[in-house]
């Protein structure tokens, strides 16, 4: 599963654009700072490489078993 903490989030897209898989998408819901958040598409597709915990520079994205 895969948790974005919307706290935290910048809306910078790299984990959009470097899941190697394409599982998130830039979506149209906004934070309460005004930044569009990623959301999972494709979840059921996610590799769990857990790249997009790495590049996120906010630390606002992580992967869960459940």
């Amino acid at each position: 599963m895969i948790k974005i903490n919307e706290k935290l989030c910048k809306g910078c897209s790299i984990c959009v654009y470097f899941c190697p898989v394409g599982v998130l998408k830039t979506s149209e819901k906004l934070n309460r700072k005004g930044y569009f958040l990623p959301t999972p598409v494709r979840e059921d597709k996610c590799t769990k490489c857990r790249f997009c915990e790495q590049i996120c520079p906010e630390f606002a994205i992580h992967i869960t078993d459940e």
